[in-house]
Formats: structure tokens, sequence, C-alpha cells
């Protein structure tokens, strides 16, 4: 069952990487004339591939479940790969209600990125442990991937409006900063790229090191180490730390942090190199029969949506699992804290909306920056900051 889930979610990843040229070839059928009858059949296509796509997606998710007797949402692996499914979900709902074939040009990208960002991290089937035997955690973990994935439309649908909207002639504030966010999506590339390459020279470095509680543990890294763990003794490798982490810090979580970053700057400089141009000014002519309104409309109507299930999942949900875990309702760990942080954020965004008018290219960069914040949940949160939610990483 198990070798089935994986095989499954394999066809979503090919179906979601074909229906991409179709959902471009869609965008191009603009051009035709209005007295004749626009041929729909490359958005047909495109959004059949994606609905089946999306049915084997779903299909991994239940044989993964009816494998391990549990929801598949306790580790980074299974909830990633839910994150990137209810993030389909959510665009083909959002495509029948709009037909804006573009944002299936934004959307399946990152999609693809979530599903082989997941892949690097343990597949294996473990037991739960303690805190996570509770059906509220299925209940939390669950409704806080659909609020997510629901956000994550809204940032597809602002990115489109900012790469069309950003005048790419002249060097300003804008489109220095919409390059920082698609460079930061190159680094999640990168960290695929390095995390494949690694493994495929079975590369291992141990590292015996002084937890924050001054206990003796071991460690392994996956890639050469540029950051060490607190008293680190190299007991397996070739390769010497430069730095060393203190014993709050994950130090092998924030090497691949580095290592990601610095392969995201090494692909950055060749995209720049072929296209000869900024990745954004690469991208606006596929933004050129875009109407601006009706994607920042999906962009607020999609935090309009998210925003109460991001709620329910994330603080609601999750301070009832966190009573019934820990005993108590609100303990600041890390991740506690950045979910506040994000749900304050996209408080804001909706009181600048309503009450300030925030349109636009503002509005943009609002469900630009709260995405980042969610993603740095994810990742950043996850993979260096330890805190009682460090199981996820496992």
């Amino acid at each position: 069952m198990a070798e089935l889930s994986s095989n499954l979610l394999m066809i979503a990843f090919i179906l979601y990487l074909s229906a991409i040229p179709f959902f471009g070839g869609a965008i191009r059928q603009k051009n035709i004339s209005k007295t004749e009858k626009p041929l729909k059949i490359w958005a047909t296509v495109a959004i059949f591939l994606t609905m089946t796509g999306f049915a084997a997606h779903l299909g991994y998710f239940i044989t993964r479940w009816l494998a391990a007797g549990h929801a598949p949402v306790s580790n980074l692996f299974e909830f990633i790969t839910f994150f990137g499914l209810c993030t389909v979900g959510a665009f083909i709902l959002i495509h029948f209600l709009y037909r804006t074939p573009v944002l299936g040009l934004a959307v399946l990208p990152v999609v693809l990125i979530i599903i082989a960002y997941a892949g690097m991290f343990s597949r294996d089937i473990s037991p739960l442990i303690p805190p996570l035997q509770t059906y509220w955690l299925q209940i939390h973990v669950i409704t806080v991937a659909l609020g997510q994935a629901i956000l994550a439309i809204s940032f597809a649908a602002a990115l489109i409006f900012l790469v069309k909207k950003v005048d790419q002639t002249r060097r300003n504030k804008s489109n220095v900063w919409l390059e920082v966010v698609l460079f930061l999506m190159l680094s999640v590339v990168g960290f695929i790229v390095v995390s494949v390459l690694f493994n495929a020279f079975h590369y291992s470095a141990v590292f015996q090191w002084t937890n924050q509680f001054g206990a003796e543990e071991s460690v392994e890294y996956g890639m050469p180490p540029l950051i060490g763990p607190n008293e680190g003794q190299l007991v397996k490798g070739q390769f010497e730390p430069f730095l060393e982490a203190p014993a709050i810090i994950d130090a092998k979580k924030l090497n691949t942090v580095i290592w990601s970053l610095s392969t995201g700057i090494i692909l950055y400089i060749l995209t720049r190199f072929i296209f000869r141009k900024r990745i954004g000014a690469a991208l606006k002519p596929l933004t050129g029969n875009i109407n601006e309104d009706l994607a920042d409309e999906i962009s607020y109507r999609s935090v309009l949506i998210g925003f109460p299930v991001f709620t329910l999942g994330a603080l609601v949900f999750g301070m009832i699992w966190a009573q019934i875990a820990w005993s108590r309702f609100w303990g600041w760990d890390p991740k506690e804290v950045w979910a506040l942080i994000t749900w304050l954020f996209y408080a804001a965004f909706l009181h600048l909306r309503l009450s300030k008018g925030w349109h636009g290219e503002r509005s943009a960069w609002l469900a630009v920056i709260g995405f980042a914040i969610i993603m740095f949940n994810l990742v950043a949160v996850n993979l260096v900051i330890k805190g009682l939610h460090s199981y996820a990483g496992a």
C-alpha cells in the first residue's frame, strides 16, 4: 500500500507538470479575434490533466492513510504533500469560478516545487508519538493546510498582478523586490537540487555534540557541514565546519538552508545569463492579456476565504490540541508564535484592504509578504528553530 501511495504521488507530479504547457497555450488563445469563437482545447486539456493529477494526489493521500492507520499529516513529508493537494484543490475551484488559465501557469509550478521539496524528507511511516495520538491533530493540521493552501492562491494571483504591473523598463524598488521573491522561489529549487546531488553521491558526515540540556548526541549531515553543531566533534567525514551553531539552533537544518540559498544564487545567475534580463521581465509577456482587476479580486477573495479557515486550524483547533497534548493552550513555542504572527498579518491585510482602501499593487505586495511568512514558518522555523513541533522535521 505504501508503494502504491508513492506511485500515485509520482503520477500526480507528472500530470501537473504536463498541464503547465497547456495552460500556456490557453493564454495564447486570447489573441484570437472577438468575432471568432475561441478554441478552448488547450484550457480543456490543461484542466483535465490537473484534475486527473488531483485525483492521483488524493489517491496517494487515501492509500497512505490506509497504510499508516492514521491521517498522513504527522511529519514534514506528509504535511507538505497534503499542503500541495489542498493548493491544487483550491486552484481547481477558483479556475471554474474565474476561468483564468494564467493562474494555473502560476500555481502549478509552485505545487511542483512543494511536492519536490517534500520528497527531500523521510517518507517512512512511523508510529505516532504520544502528543500526536489524538484526532484533534488531524483536525488541526488538515485545517491549517487547507487555510494556507487558499492563501497560496492569493499569493499566485498577486504574483501575476505584480509581474504585469511592475515597470521593468527601469530600476525601482518594486522590480527589485519582485526579483527577490523570484530568487527565493529558485532557492527552494536549489534545496531540491543539492539534496538530490548529495544523495546521489551518498554523502554523509557524523558529529558528536552537546545539546542545550548538556546531553551528548549524534547527528548525521547529508551535505558538507558549513555550520557545525554546538561543541561538535567530527567523527565521520572529511570537511570541518567553518562555524559552530549555538545549542538552541538546529545546525544540520541551518546548514541545509545555507546550501539552498547558495544554490539559489547560482541558479539565479544562470537564469539571468540565459534570458539576458531580470526574471520578472522575462515573465512579463505571459501576462499581456491579463485583467489586472480580476487578478486583484482573486487575490483578495482568496484571503477573505483562507483567513477564517486558517484561524480555525492554527489558533482555535491548535489551542485545543495543545491543551490535550501538553496541558496548556499556549506556550510561546516558535511554531505557535509564527502562527500568531501569520494571523495578525492577514488580519492587518483585511483591515487595510477594507478600511484604508489598499487595492492593486499595495494589496498584492501584502499577499506576497503574507505567503512569505507562511513559507518562513514552514521552512525556516521547521528546519532551523527547535521547539515542541520539531518532531515534524523528522
